[in-house]
């Protein structure tokens, strides 16, 4: 593989998008309609209906990204209808769009979350042995700038890490997200889930700037791979996620992490309310002809 590939999970049952919301929030009723039963990433945010997950692919095109691996679900034929029906090498403005189904474990009712996903793409990508990836959520916005960073770097492994003053959240999204402790010579010590403010506040104190992560890695297959067959299922969640596996591996691995400092606006589709903030920053910031 001569230009590493970008993984995109789009394999959650987005759970917290079928929320119920109440009448005042005034969001698109057909945009509701589609939260049940398409994945977030499939949502016709866009003009004409253009889901948000176009958008994200023409970022990652316009970065240097060539080749996509996007993670469904097993009965998600929504992307397949409009990136390509095959199982690999769909062409779609440029880009390779191929995909993996991440399978339900056996006793299970639903995927077994973002590590068990990444698991089941590099098990049915042998060739990639050797190389690194790219790693990133259907449900963020993130810029070619990002995409370009994570290429660019000569580091195996990195991350985009997000000064939290820049996202323009509130506090209270932000300490839903996972906060990350830097070395002194750059390189991921940490990520602190949905931290206490006062933990927040503590870092910020101690070094200046506090981080985010928003889910988007350079990740080497060959080292991470067994962090993601050994990542524990979260107790509550019933999932083994992503953030955990790495957190394992830099403790074994102190420099397999590069965190690239970052500050811009990165729209997330987590909630019903997320809809009309994301159509607004579309409409903004792309043509209606975008590819």
């Amino acid at each position: 593989m001569n230009d590493p590939a970008l993984v995109i999970l789009a394999g959650g049952l987005s759970t917290r998008m079928k929320q119920p919301v109440a009448d005042d929030m005034n969001i698109d009723r057909e945009l509701m309609e589609q939260s049940r039963d398409r994945p977030k990433g499939m949502l016709g945010v866009g003009p004409g209906g253009r889901p948000f997950l176009d958008y994200l692919l023409y970022n990652a095109r316009a970065g240097g990204v060539k080749q996509v691996v996007i993670v469904t679900g097993e009965n998600d034929r929504v992307f397949r209808d409009y990136f390509g029906s095959r199982d690999r090498d769909n062409v779609y403005h440029g880009l390779r769009v191929s995909y993996v189904v991440q399978r339900v474990p056996e006793g299970h009712s639903k995927p077994l979350g973002t590590a068990d996903a990444l698991q089941q793409v590099l098990e049915s990508r042998p060739e990639w042995q050797g190389t690194s990836l790219l790693v990133c959520n259907s449900d963020n916005l993130y810029s070619s700038h990002a995409f370009a960073e994570l290429l660019r770097t000569p580091a195996a492994g990195a991350m985009i890490g997000y000064e939290i003053d820049s996202l323009g959240f509130p506090m209270e999204r932000i300490l839903k997200f996972g906060i990350v402790r830097v070395s002194e010579n750059g390189y991921l010590q940490e990520i602190v889930e949905k931290p206490q403010e006062e933990t927040l506040q503590r870092v910020r104190h101690e070094k200046g700037n506090v981080y985010v992560s928003m889910n988007i890695w350079k990740l080497h297959c060959d080292m991470v791979l067994p962090y993601l067959e050994s990542c524990p299922v979260h107790p509550r969640r019933g999932e083994k996620e992503l953030p955990a596996a790495i957190a394992s591996m830099v403790r074994d691995y102190p420099r397999a992490v590069k965190v690239i400092p970052f500050r811009e606006r990165v729209p997330d589709l987590t909630n019903p309310a997320d809809i009309g903030l994301v159509r607004s920053f579309i409409s903004h910031a792309y043509s209606e002809s975008l590819w």
